[in-house]
């Protein structure tokens, strides 16, 4: 019988395969130097590494496992039992207790918590009940808090009304902000600041400041009317109307005309309009039409 003799791996393939080898070797080394030398700088022993990628293990299971879990619902799951065992025990929502209203309808705090009634507490969303008490007008703050085993304690931080805002159809109370509160009827709205003019609403604040500029005269203020959008007349109780500059010449002009009246006691004297648009000029308007004197803003006659 014949017999096959197979060949003998080439030299050159031979050494190819021993040469890839070698290289592959040296890689290895090269790059296990590398990163023991890089260990071997950090100012940690070998112990506290392995601890390092031990918890590092740990971690990324429990991450794994909890992933798992909560695409199961089991925190979810787990959430509802403890809130059936805290009802079975007393503690859920049987009482409200609201503190800090004065002024608003108290009513509509308890109407915005309704929701909540016979809840367990752990499922008592504190955030979400304290976004719809923001949402009442005259509502600046509020705190919602437990009290257990079964009172929700809310409580709240009122706006304060300020002036009321002439609308076309109706009047409306405001704070210093220009928040609308209420409507209001023009009986109960005597007495107050009334604001009126096309973009009023958006200039309450600056009013504010406005008038800051003169504290004096602010008692003796009926009504504030916002002209063409860029500056104020005011009305005094007396009827008197002030025509004052736009911008930031207002309250230079509103401290001039308090110590024009401090001097020749304008409020209450014969001129029905005083027009100090004009920078270092006061004009005034009698009933019958120009007032025989016309003084200068440092209050001498011209």
């Amino acid at each position: 019988m014949a017999k096959v003799r197979r060949s003998p791996t080439g030299v050159r393939r031979s050494a190819a395969a021993r040469n890839r080898s070698q290289k592959a070797h040296a890689a290895r080394k090269h790059t296990s130097g590398l990163f023991d030398r890089a260990m071997a700088a950090l100012p940690f022993t070998e112990e506290q590494w392995h601890r390092f990628f031990l918890f590092v293990i740990i971690a990324a299971g429990l991450g794994i496992a909890w992933t798992i879990a909560s695409y199961a619902g089991v925190p979810e799951m787990a959430k509802a039992e403890l809130a059936k065992s805290a009802s079975r025990s007393g503690f859920e929502v049987s009482r409200v207790r609201v503190s800090g209203v004065e002024r608003m309808n108290e009513q509509q705090v308890y109407e915005r918590v309704l929701a909540e009634q016979d809840r367990p507490m752990p499922l008592v969303e504190l955030d979400a009940v304290r976004a719809r008490l923001l949402d009442l007008p005259w509502v600046a703050d509020a705190r919602v808090s437990r009290q257990l085993p079964d009172t929700l304690k809310i409580d709240i931080v009122e706006r304060v009304p300020h002036a009321v805002l002439r609308k076309p159809d109706r009047l409306v109370l405001i704070d210093p902000r220009g928040n609308e509160l209420e409507p209001i009827s023009s009986k109960n709205a005597e007495g107050k600041l009334l604001i009126e003019g096309p973009g009023a609403a958006r200039q309450v604040e600056e009013l504010g400041r406005l008038l800051d500029a003169a504290p004096a005269l602010k008692p003796q203020i009926a009504s504030a009317e916002w002209v063409g959008n860029r500056r104020w007349n005011l009305t005094f109780k007396t009827g008197q109307l002030l025509a004052l500059p736009e911008g930031d010449l207002g309250a230079p002009a509103l401290v001039k005309f308090a110590q024009l009246d401090g001097m020749h006691r304008l409020i209450g004297g014969k001129p029905i309009a005083i027009d100090m648009r004009v920078p270092d000029r006061a004009y005034l308007r009698c009933a019958d039409g120009p007032c025989p004197k016309q003084m200068a803003l440092n209050g001498k006659a011209e």
